[in-house]
């Protein structure tokens, strides 16, 4: 098959389409001909060097797609999927590839309504979003939720998401062209972070109750000063920075709450548990047509230097899929 390889660790230019041999599926695992790949920060920070695989994943990028089962490993006779069954996967690895090997708990049936090629940019949203605003951060109707990042991938899904559960969504982005595509999703707030405090317009609002967050540390004491008495934070990513002070103060009189979460280092009864959680709430709302997958735009997946060049660049709203 062919897959894209990091070549060295480096920019974009380090990534080469080659022949490589094909996977096999192990114990447990199901053979998956891909249709289409998505990007996400962490390929980005997987092809610098910075994010590596974890122990026993596919060297090669890619932390979801969606493609037909192709054969079915030891293990998996009785798992209730069979060969041709379109589908899309959870993966630590490899979907930026012709084939992939994917655990049985990772994989979800596509969705009534979504595309084969569409469906590429479901799963680690849904699994990253779902896992961390009801899971881990107790999202309840009626509670005001701050979106950073509201154009990504992540973003776009979270703003859907919340609305359907009822809570009020706020986001922040970088320009007036993502905060307005926010609006349509669904935002009530939206703040521009280049030219807004969003710490000050969050105390305006009456307070977040939950915030999910990307930033990490050049974020915390603002995401402290935004949040109302028992708020809560989830952290998912440190795009700026690893270290921050927290006044433990404020902390300690308004009850707040902080947690730090990744998905794709999980054991794969975690990640298989979130998988089935998805499933169960998320998938009938992507089916009622509540939530979307909003995709930027598709390059072949050969060109794969292109669409980093895109994450990079954060010209983009949504999600980059990769398709064969």
């Amino acid at each position: 098959m062919h897959a894209i390889r990091i070549t060295a660790p480096g920019g974009p230019e380090v990534l080469s389409w080659s022949e490589v041999p094909d996977p096999v599926a192990g114990e447990g695992e199901v053979l998956v001909d891909v249709a289409a790949g998505a990007v996400n920060r962490a390929d980005v920070a997987q092809r610098q060097g910075t994010y590596p695989p974890p122990p026993g994943a596919s060297e090669y990028p890619g932390l979801e797609c969606s493609g037909t089962v192709a054969a079915l490993g030891p293990g998996t006779e009785d798992s209730g999927w069979s060969v041709g069954d379109p589908v899309c996967a959870l993966l630590s690895g490899g979907g930026y590839a012709e084939k992939v090997a994917v655990p049985v708990g990772q994989l979800l049936p596509v969705p009534e309504g979504v595309s084969l090629v569409e469906a590429a940019a479901l799963p680690e949203v849904a699994a990253t979003v779902w896992s961390n605003l009801v899971m881990v951060g107790d999202l309840r109707a009626g509670e005001t939720v701050l979106v950073h990042g509201g154009g990504s991938g992540i973003g776009t899904f979270a703003i859907q998401f919340a609305r359907a559960l009822g809570a009020r969504v706020a986001v922040t982005a970088g320009s007036e062209e993502k905060l307005a595509r926010c609006r349509e999703l669904g935002a009530e707030i939206t703040v521009n972070y280049r030219t807004e405090d969003f710490a000050e317009r969050m105390r305006e609002e009456g307070g977040a109750d939950l915030i999910l967050d990307i930033m990490g540390g050049s974020y915390l004491d603002a995401n402290l000063r935004s949040l109302a008495t028992n708020g809560r934070i989830t952290m998912i990513a440190l795009m700026g920075g690893r270290r921050a002070e927290a006044d433990l103060g404020r902390m300690l009189a308004k009850r707040l709450s902080v947690h730090a979460t990744t998905l794709r280092s999980r054991p794969l009864d975690e990640k298989a548990a979130i998988v089935a959680g998805v499933l169960e709430q998320v998938w009938p709302l992507v089916e009622q047509g509540a939530i979307r997958p909003v995709v930027d735009r598709s390059v072949p997946m050969r060109n794969a230097a292109e669409a980093h060049r895109v994450m990079e660049s954060s010209a983009h709203t949504g999600k980059i899929l990769l398709t064969r």
